[in-house]
């Protein structure tokens, strides 16, 4: 995958590089998609891990700082693997089939309670800045409305809604980065990433990290 990019995945090219029969390595994996599922899942949690230790890394009452600390290590986590930020978030495997459920819902649904507890340690300031909340609890998942209720009592759907914005907003640039489409625009990506999360920060009333 790293010298090919996510469709290079194939059983026969891997048992080819460890030495063994395609028929050997069929006994671990019965078919390539329960392999691209488990490295989606292996791959997905690694990011997942990365930056809730950066997060935990900074004080609980310091949100601001600690929705910068998750944004920073989620890009040094892409950057250090493009490949990988490409199979979870980018390229499809050709041919591939994910389980019902998708192929990493634990990790997605942890990124997501992560950004939901962000938005929840800044509410009290970001509620004021809001208009009428527009959600409903309807709009989101239900496994994930349990989680979330049961996790952040009297949390509105807003902050749901609020947690999976600030989700896109950080994917997005990144994804421009990995993909090289900032390569000529840019020679300092890093510095309008950073003031993307600050203005992120900001705009959930939260005062910029400096």
């Amino acid at each position: 995958m790293a010298e090919g990019g996510p469709g290079a995945i194939s059983l026969r090219a891997i048992a080819r590089e460890m030495g063994m029969t395609a028929g050997a390595i069929y006994g671990y994996f019965p078919t390539r998609d329960d392999l691209v599922t488990m490295l989606i899942q292996e791959v997905h949690t690694s990011l997942v891990d990365a930056v809730e230790r950066a997060r935990d890394n900074v004080p609980a009452d310091d949100p601001g700082r600690r929705i910068m600390a998750w944004g920073l290590a989620f890009r040094e986590w892409a950057l250090a693997n493009p490949q990988g930020f490409r199979l979870i978030y980018g390229d499809p495997v050709p041919g591939y089939r994910p389980p019902e459920g998708g192929a990493a819902p634990e990790a997605e649904q942890r990124t997501c309670m992560g950004l939901t507890g962000l938005v929840a340690a800044a509410w009290p300031r970001t509620e004021r800045l809001r208009p009428a909340d527009a959600y409903d609890w309807d709009d989101f998942d239900s496994a994930l409305v349990t989680k979330v209720r049961a996790e952040f009592p009297g949390l509105p759907p807003g902050a749901v809604g609020e947690a999976l914005r600030m989700w896109g907003r950080l994917h997005g640039l990144l994804s421009l980065e990995i993909y090289g489409h900032l390569s000529g625009q840019t020679p300092n990506p890093a510095k309008i990433y950073r003031a993307e999360i600050g203005n992120l920060v900001h705009s959930l009333g939260l005062p910029v990290p400096e």
